[in-house]
């Protein structure tokens, strides 16, 4: 007996994915919001809490926790992915592994994607774009961060050399690239197709500003809610936090040493914001101790992405730095935005690991 599709569902796996997540939802209208749920990867992210304060926002039916698992979780899987300098041998073996990921997969997809009229997912690179293909499930991919695909187009770069074979390959489903190469790949959500070096076919422009503008008030605090514990509580300490010219420091989560963005926080802090207060606001996946590393500074505890800070009335800085956030060009309640470059990192890492213009 065929099953009954139902509804959607969208696969987050940050923050700024739910709110995303929540911007379309909203955008729908009440009367069309019926059937949307929502899950949660934790591959990568903590969203502790978050879960709870989804349920009582009510825009979704359900939502759930998806437990995907990083490649090496499974140490099986490591020999198809050695390089053998051998284009050939080296296909063969991503055949295997492509398939042999999704179906390790399977014991930790605990949620029947085949039962859904629309499949939603940010960043298929990870495990659900091979287990979605693996399955046969069509979906509709989204762009994980804005205009992330201008700093990092992680089809092409994950995949140079021999691009259009593997390509070839991937729209018959023997291997999978992600970011609209994958055969079950509807189309993929780009916010502005203008800032691409490369395009593809399945590319649509669905600008995520527009979504923010059209919010209402309600919505706006309904977002608000569901990110904050205390809304209110949390202006009244950012505006006590925010006295007079300040620099609002935003941290990211790599490079992968703690010791290294420890230094990079120092430096940051020393050459660019002297004789300003500075409030740091850490990224969701960067677990340092601001507060211990720089008491002179005032840190912003909770995990939300920094977008919503531009619902919350009164809240104003000088000045926003960050290295690479893409989320910079959303802020509103700054003077100057001043976005580093990966460059900068050049001085602390290997360029190698985070030069991705060449591509």
């Amino acid at each position: 007996m065929k099953k009954e599709k139902r509804g959607r569902i969208y696969v987050c796996h940050t923050f700024y994915n739910v709110y995303v997540t929540l911007l379309k939802e909203l955008n729908r209208g009440e009367d069309d919001r019926a059937g949307a749920e929502i899950a949660l990867s934790t591959i990568s992210t903590d969203f502790t809490g978050l879960k709870e304060r989804l349920e009582d926002c009510g825009v979704f039916e359900k939502v759930h926790i998806l437990e995907e698992k990083k490649d090496s979780f499974f140490p099986q899987l490591a020999k198809y992915k050695r390089s053998y300098h051998n284009i050939l041998r080296h296909l063969y073996n991503r055949v295997i592994y492509t398939k042999y990921l999704a179906k390790l997969e399977e014991a930790y997809m605990t949620i029947d994607f085949g039962r859904y009229r629309e499949v939603y997912v940010y960043c298929d690179s990870d495990p659900i774009g091979y287990y979605l293909n693996y399955k046969h499930i069509y979906y509709h991919a989204l762009e994980d961060g804005l205009d992330c695909l201008k700093y990092l187009d992680g089809a092409h770069y994950d995949n140079r050399g021999h691009f259009k074979l593997k390509a070839f390959l991937s729209s018959l489903n023997l291997i999978f690239i992600q970011n609209g190469y994958g055969k079950y790949c509807l189309d993929m959500e780009i916010n502005d197709l203008s800032c691409l070096r490369h395009t593809c076919p399945k590319y649509k422009e669905a600008p995520r500003k527009e979504l923010e503008r059209a919010l209402s008030k309600q919505e706006r605090e309904l977002i608000l809610r569901t990110f904050l514990d205390d809304a209110e509580g949390f202006l009244k300490t950012l505006k006590e936090k925010a006295q007079g010219d300040c620099i609002l420091f935003l941290t990211q989560p790599h490079p992968a040493s703690e010791e290294i963005r420890r230094q990079i926080c120092h430096d940051i802090l020393r050459d660019y914001c002297q004789g300003y207060h500075v409030v740091i606001k850490p990224h969701p996946r960067d677990l340092i101790d601001y507060e211990a590393l720089r008491p002179d500074c005032s840190v912003i505890r909770g995990k939300f992405p920094v977008e919503v800070l531009n619902f919350l009335e009164g809240v104003h800085f000088k000045k926003v730095i960050s290295i690479a956030t893409t989320a910079l060009d959303t802020i509103e309640f700054a003077d100057e935005k001043i976005n580093l470059g990966d460059t900068f990192w050049d001085r602390y890492e290997d360029p190698k690991l985070h030069d991705w213009r060449t591509v």
